[in-house]
């Protein structure tokens, strides 16, 4: 069951990286793998909450799957949380956490824990999984530097 856990201190502003995480239906556009992204229903649980079914297609070669979760938007809480609803996982949880640091960084905590239930994806996928995991990582940050936001000085 692969497990992936990492913090990295980016020199951008918690606010921008929380936005950019929870922008999916832009996914398809800068992280590798996705190809396809929809945002389906959202509401407002709280005054700082938003809880939305996210669905995503991620792709690779001949491979292409669907899946759909739960994500947990808390901009107080500076958090991003998905579940598993549907697809080809057993389960699928992932957390973001976006920490402003001494000197106007931003320490962002990315935790990734999923099982497939198909024998043959769960092999493709522990073969590569914590290279793919940072990856995405990277991205996000790339993601920030494209939008023309330049590390805070």
């Amino acid at each position: 069951m692969p497990y992936f856990n990492e913090l990295r201190e980016v020199p951008y502003d918690a606010g921008l990286m929380f936005d950019i995480v929870a922008d999916v239906e832009s996914y398809p556009q800068f992280l590798p793998w996705c190809v396809g992204a929809r945002v389906g229903e959202r509401r407002q649980s709280g005054p700082d909450v938003i809880i939305e079914r996210d669905e995503l297609m991620v792709g690779f070669k001949a491979f292409r799957e669907r899946y759909t979760s739960e994500v947990t938007l808390d901009r107080g809480q500076m958090t991003i949380t998905a579940v598993h609803v549907a697809g080809p996982f057993k389960h699928l949880n992932s957390r973001w956490t976006f920490v402003p640091t001494a000197g106007q960084m931003t320490t962002v905590g990315f935790t990734l824990d999923f099982a497939f239930g198909n024998p043959v994806l769960a092999y493709v996928a522990e073969r590569f999984f914590s290279e793919a995991a940072r990856k995405m990582i990277a991205a996000f940050e790339a993601r920030a530097a494209a939008l023309g936001r330049l590390p805070i000085s």
